[in-house]
């Protein structure tokens, strides 16, 4: 395996800070975590300034915990996952909000998003099919 050059792990510092600053601005960082025993919840601070819980009995890893092992959460450095030492379980912020909401919902809501998504190559297909005559007509039920 060949070593990366100094300006090769530079490209890739300032590639992971941008991202890291994207999601920041989108709301995909926590800025705080703790566990409320009395709801039996983990609460969020999201970076965008919403607030998001979740109850730990809906994460198996987590459900046969004691209220202190909870309490020991820690957010990883940039925002992006909580930890628990104790418990060795790690658990994405992008990935407790998606689990949040319906499977079908999920998947609209992707598509709506994948179907915004502007790409030079994306752009090309579409004058290609345009060429074409475009979408074909349905056809008439008999």
């Amino acid at each position: 395996m060949a070593k990366a050059t100094k300006a090769e792990i530079l490209r890739q510092v300032v590639s992971a800070r941008a991202l890291e600053a994207r999601e920041r601005r989108a709301g995909r960082r926590a800025v705080t975590a703790a566990y409320e025993p009395r709801t039996g919840r983990v609460m969020l601070e999201l970076s965008s300034g919403f607030l998001f819980g979740f109850p730990t009995a809906a994460i198996p890893a987590l459900a046969r915990a004691s209220a202190q092992e909870l309490a020991e959460v820690q957010l990883s450095p940039g925002g992006g996952a909580l930890h628990w030492e104790g418990l060795d379980v790690d658990l994405s912020i992008p990935g407790l909000l998606l689990a949040s909401v319906e499977r079908p919902a999920r998947l609209r809501e992707l598509a709506r998003l994948a179907g915004g998504t502007r790409s030079t190559a994306k752009a090309a297909a579409a004058r290609a099919n345009g060429a074409k005559g475009g979408r074909p007509r349905k056809r008439e039920r008999a």
